[in-house]
């Protein structure tokens, strides 16, 4: 697989989040949840990187209630979160080295 291009935090987040298919004021939550209370998505970052998301193929538009459109994750898009996973497990992985320092 060649090496793709590293993620944004909110993008990485964002499709954390649509592991379980969810809609913005949802994933907003679910994204404050998953990390803890360390990362607080504004409307506009979210619905900004949905739209850019969407148009890559890492989402899709799953449903539309009136106003409230949930989204989905695409295979494309996991196979991209779990490229990133590992990405960052690997530099954490490397970044041992400081704990050795005194």
């Amino acid at each position: 697989m060649p090496q793709a291009q590293p993620m944004t935090e909110a993008m990485y987040y964002i499709l954390l989040s649509l592991l379980q298919p969810g809609h913005g004021y949802g994933m907003i939550a679910r994204i404050r949840e998953l990390s803890g209370g360390r990362v607080e998505m504004g409307p506009g970052t979210l619905y900004g990187v949905l739209t850019r998301m969407k148009e890559e193929g890492l989402i899709v538009l799953a449903s539309e209630q009136e106003r409230r459109k949930t989204y989905a994750i695409t295979q494309k898009g996991l196979d991209a979160l779990r490229v990133e996973y590992r990405r960052l497990k690997h530099m954490v992985l490397d970044g041992a080295a400081l704990e050795e320092q005194t």
